[in-house]
């Protein structure tokens, strides 16, 4: 409970208005999507945004009153209206300072004795075993495990009410000096340090950087306090030398009276404190019976299949995911009802925050996993840095059958649906970006077990947890990219395979997870450009076929035939070059040909192709497994198509009987596979429609009940908003000059990301739903646009330039009518230094 007398005395606050009708608050909350009744709304200022634009959300939410910064936004906006009680308004400098003046004031006034809480993994169970032991003769306060850091603690400590008798503190941090103004805040008397692992090192660089940090606890107790220390973690340990308070060592020795869920180090540490508030050995060790698996940590449930279902999806580590693995693949999940003889699938996500050593330290993790696996282990990866999992995993030898490698959570969850047995054991872990709480949703018995997961507050649904590389930046949506191959499907039927099409990067998408995502739900071919396309996906552990559509020379040979890679050819000369290469390496070249029936482009003339075909496959070493060609305009010329397909028919006829010894007959890119059924022989290759683009013009050829769903949106931010006077140039050359004072903003965007610059221009985006022109010449790395008919854009803002804003939508296909080009080039033109987020 927050007393408005106190904030006021804390933070040198000054009330607007009249006198409140609150004088107290239930707490403080910054989210107004999470604001409940009778709470203090904290207008905070971030990276993301401004919470000063969603103060009157959280009011209307029931927010009893906001902490605002003084010149933020007008002081008439904040007084009430239309006769409703006014809310509590608080004007400050600095709203982050008065949260911090305010904890600092409580914690003092209250003078209770506070147990503080870090390191690098199980800060959240120890705090929790602790506060169930103190529950025993005291009313504890503890902090929310997600309220941990400099903001969250002051935020957390609004909820201290009137009878709590002593605090509990989870203190975390992913930046130098955290802990230090943590415990300035909160003065601890005892302090808990639990180990010293590989977390954030991004932020802090070193294991012993890391220390530092966590060093700065026990650094901060009183000479009457207490330390208590890992004595099993060497650098935790060497914090003995740190301190002025008593020092008691403590070790994760196994306690089999322990709950499955709780970590033995926070089982040994609880009973500790209770030692020093006199609790008995009895009670603590009845009130650790009954504490429940916090969510997300280690939550045994009950899942689908009749599958014991193991929640640790709250976050990850190498030290917390290495611990879940061992525990996985122990003796010790027969105590939660696994089957003696159960199978284990390990649905692991990413690890965030571990900065150049990341890859490694998520090999390592496979690499455990294979030397446990014993023969009944599946690992299912989820994410682009879980990939290097099952890359670890491989490389150790674990069976390659057994490492299903995924970037979508619905294929992750149907894998497991289809696979897992009853008194299989699931344990699903990743960290936060990964969003693994939504995997174990999908795979629970139970739905009503849901209220038991990890970040079910409202608001997370929309939260984005890892920020992309740069502020320009495409969306990729995998859900649309599988929804997309299962409508084709669909379409063409069981007996026609895919070839999921992923020349120039997956058409500028990623085509390293959209191979994956297409592999996944339906597609068995992935076709590219060259080599080098190839080789980048069998680098990433693909080993699906691969066809290479284009011309591959005689000295690529040796590479390609290496890696398994299928190769289109039309030349006896190269295939003979190819033949010499398979024979050289005691491999087989699989070779397509590729027939020319009217695209003028690569491929033999139909006349040439059957003897062509009969002298390739005498060629040693040599498998002809396909003949294809390529239809010029199935979107748009019916009858051209069925010239196309009746002079490839011919040359299908003129093989006679040698025609069923290739094994891959195609033609059908996405337009033909769509509207010419006729077209789809046993193999049709998906591109554009996989992508969600109309492969269609005109559109009447669609076939009917076909919805494609665009897989890409390309975003950037607002950069700089400024008022410009009549007869201000914008840009270089001066092709704009403002005729008005004109509201100009700059987006971080330009040519060299693909942003066109000439002839024509993108022409427009959107900003606040609303369309904004761009103006003057685009720039190598920055774009101008007029804003002055939006209001209130700012620094931050969102802005979409292909993709749908509220109501209004720029497609690729709108894009390149402005271009005087087709969507292809559009999406395919978007250069690699725009990051990739899915």
């Amino acid at each position: 409970m927050i007393r408005l007398p106190d904030l006021i005395e804390a933070t040198h606050g000054r009330l607007l208005g009249d006198a409140p009708a609150a004088r107290t608050f239930t707490g403080f909350c910054f989210d107004s999507r999470r604001a409940r009744p009778g709470e203090l709304f904290v207008a905070l200022k971030t990276e993301r945004g401004d919470g000063h634009d969603f103060v009157a959300d959280a009011v209307r939410k029931g927010a009893a009153g906001a902490l605002v910064e003084a010149g933020r936004m007008p002081e008439t906006d904040l007084i009430g209206s239309d006769g409703a009680a006014p809310p509590v308004i608080i004007v400050v400098p600095d709203t982050y300072e008065a949260l911090t003046r305010y904890a600092r004031h409580i914690v003092r006034r209250r003078n209770l004795p506070v147990i503080a809480i870090t390191g690098s993994v199980g800060k959240s169970s120890t705090r929790a075993a602790i506060a169930a032991v103190l529950g025993c003769r005291f009313r504890v306060f503890q902090n929310p495990a997600n309220f941990n850091g400099r903001l969250g603690v002051p935020i957390a400590l609004g909820a201290l009410e009137p009878e709590h008798e002593i605090i509990v503190l989870e203190m975390g941090a992913d930046r130098l000096g955290e802990i230090r103004e943590l415990c300035e805040i909160a003065a601890p008397r005892i302090g808990i340090v639990t180990n010293v692992s590989e977390a954030h090192l991004a932020y802090f660089g070193s294991l012993d950087e890391t220390a530092r940090e966590k060093r700065a606890l026990v650094e901060a107790l009183p000479a009457d306090g207490l330390a208590i220390l890992n004595r099993d973690d060497p650098r935790a340990w060497a914090m003995r030398n740190f301190t002025r308070a008593p020092v008691v060592a403590v070790s994760a020795s196994p306690c089999p009276d322990a709950p499955p869920h709780l970590p033995p180090l926070s089982y040994a540490i609880a009973r500790v404190v209770g030692r020093h508030y006199d609790i008995s050995e009895r009670e603590a060790a009845e009130a650790l019976s009954r504490l429940p698996a916090l969510p997300g940590r280690m939550s045994i449930l009950r899942g689908v299949n009749g599958t014991v279902l193991v929640d640790d999806a709250f976050n990850a580590s190498p030290a917390s995911m290495r611990a879940a693995v061992e525990w996985a693949t122990s003796d010790q999940r027969a105590r939660v009802g696994c089957a003696p003889n159960d199978h284990r699938f390990l649905v692991l996500g990413d690890m965030d925050q571990l900065g150049d050593q990341s890859a490694r330290l998520h090999r390592e993790i496979g690499a455990l996993i294979a030397q446990r696996a014993g023969g009944r282990v599946t690992l299912i990866t989820l994410g682009e840095q879980a990939y290097h999992i099952a890359e670890g995993a491989r490389a150790a030898g674990l069976d390659p059958a057994s490492v299903i490698v995924t970037y979508l959570a619905r294929d992750a969850i149907a894998y497991v649906r289809d696979h897992a047995r009853a008194g299989d054991l699931v344990l699903v872990k990743g960290d936060v970006s990964a969003r693994m709480e939504r995997v174990v949703a999908a795979l629970l018995a139970d739905r009503s077990d849901v209220v038991r997961l990890p970040r079910q507050e409202p608001g997370w649904e929309s939260v984005r947890v890892a920020m992309p590389a740069r502020p320009t930046w495409l969306d990729v949506d995998l859900d649309a990219i599988a929804h997309n191959v299962r409508a084709v499907k669909a379409i063409v039927g069981e007996d026609v395979a895919l070839m999921a099409v992923l020349k120039a990067d997956g058409y500028g998408h990623g085509a390293v997870k959209v191979a994956r995502t297409a592999l996944n739900n339906g597609a068995s071919w992935c076709g590219v450009a060259s080599l080098n396309e190839a080789a980048a996906l069998r680098s990433a552990g693909i080993d699906a076929p691969i066809l290479i559509l284009g011309f591959t020379p005689a000295w690529h040979a040796r590479e390609a035939l290496l890696r398994d890679v299928a190769l289109t050819v039309y030349d006896l000369d190269v295939a003979r070059a190819y033949a010499r290469a398979a024979q050289e390496l005691n491999r087989t070249a699989r070779l397509h040909v590729k027939v020319d029936t009217g695209m003028g482009r690569l491929g033999l003339l139909p006349d040439a192709a059957p003897d062509f075909i009969r002298a390739a496959a005498t060629l040693p070493a040599v498998q002809v497994e396909g003949i294809f060609t390529h239809f010029s305009c199935a979107d748009s010329d019916p009858a051209y198509t069925q010239l196309q397909l009746a002079r490839f028919r011919s040359v299908l006829a003129a093989l006679g009987d040698d025609v069923s010894a290739i094994r891959h007959i195609h033609a059908a890119n996405s337009a033909g596979a769509l509207a010419y059924p006729e077209a789809r022989f046993n193999l049709v290759r998906i591109g554009l429609a996989m992508y969600g683009l109309n492969p269609f013009f005109p559109a009447p050829l669609r076939p009917a009940g076909l919805t494609l769903r665009p897989a890409l949106t390309w975003k950037t931010t607002i950069a700089q908003v400024k008022r410009l006077p009549p007869g201000a140039p914008v840009s270089y050359g001066k092709q704009f000059v403002c005729e008005r004072e004109t509201t100009i903003a700059v987006i971080p965007v330009g040519y060299a990301d693909g942003f066109r610059r000439a002839p024509y221009t993108f022409g427009e985006v959107l900003v606040r739903g609303r369309r904004a022109p761009i103006v003057g010449a685009v720039c190598m790395d920055q774009t101008m646009i007029d804003v002055s008919h939006i209001p209130g854009v700012r620094l931050g803002d969102e802005v979409v330039l292909i993709g749908r804003q509220g109501d209004q939508r720029i497609t690729a296909e709108d894009v390149a009518a402005r271009l005087g080009t087709i969507s292809y080039e559009v999406i395919s033109a978007i250069l690699p230094r725009v990051p990739r987020v899915s």
